[in-house]
């Protein structure tokens, strides 16, 4: 169960983004846009919060690239019924021509468990490198995976940026290559309806979004679903996740978002 809210929290991040109407040059997103949600599972018991998650998008240092900043760590119920804490941290440096990920700097706690990792993006010889390393035991040789990449990848969090660009309408489908611990996938992703939405930005229109990361050869091997709104407007805001799998039902929602664009 633990690591697999954490992974689940995670992939709401991933698929966040998709939107219609927009150009793929045009950004529904600035420099210092933040973004704060809320996790809840539900099962045995209804809705406990179990994390926070924040996104910040911002200029990476010494370079013309973007850097997106995400932080999911454990809250509530989760710390207080179960006993287990998790923090996750990345460091996206994407490319601003392109917006391709160009390295993933991850920080991963899960209770006494640390793993710090970094996967680096070599187009020109169309490969990533991922490294891992315990930083309680130096002495271990690093876990290193390395697989072929094409012209355009993106990692967990820089593909809910590059997905907001994209024009998309209600019956699309489309597949993005995503890299996560060095390995490739493939993900069909269905835009399916236009509902309305509670949320803290007001009721709004949202398009609704519909990732196939669970099955085989998927990024979760096992069955379940999930659903994704996003806001049908100039700010491409994903609002609400919902996620279905044998851990039961996990909700994330926004709670928070500032400096956003402005809204038509």
């Amino acid at each position: 169960m633990k690591y697999k809210i954490i992974a689940l929290l995670m992939f709401f991040v991933l698929f966040a983004g998709i939107s219609s109407k927009i150009p793929a040059q045009t950004k529904p997103f600035t420099v210092g846009e933040v973004l704060t949600y809320e996790g809840k599972v539900s099962k045995i018991i209804q809705g406990i919060a179990v994390a926070d998650m924040t996104f910040t998008f911002t200029n990476a240092p010494d370079s013309d690239d973007y850097l997106i900043k995400t932080e999911a760590r454990s809250k509530g119920s989760l710390l207080k019924i179960f006993r287990y804490s998790f923090l996750q941290q990345y460091e996206s440096t994407v490319e601003k021509r392109n917006f391709r990920i160009l390295k993933t700097v991850k920080h991963d706690e899960q209770k006494e468990r640390i793993r710090d990792s970094e996967a680096v993006f070599d187009y020109e010889n169309k490969q990533v490198t991922f490294s891992e390393i315990n930083p309680k035991d130096l002495m271990r040789p690093p876990r290193k995976i390395a697989s072929e990449i094409k012209t355009e990848v993106h990692d967990m969090v820089s593909g809910i940026y590059a997905l907001r660009m994209m024009p998309l309408a209600v019956g699309k489908v489309f597949e993005i290559i995503v890299s996560d611990s060095g390995l490739v996938y493939k993900v069909p992703v269905r835009v399916t309806a236009r509902e309305f939405q509670k949320t803290i930005l007001g009721k709004v229109m949202c398009f609704r979004v519909e990732p196939e990361i669970f099955g085989i050869n998927r990024l979760i091997e096992q069955e379940g679903s999930m659903i994704i709104w996003i806001t049908d407007d100039t700010r491409r805001i994903p609002v609400r996740s919902q996620i279905k799998s044998n851990i039961g039902k996990i909700e994330v929602k926004l709670k928070q978002a500032t400096n956003t664009t402005a809204k038509k």
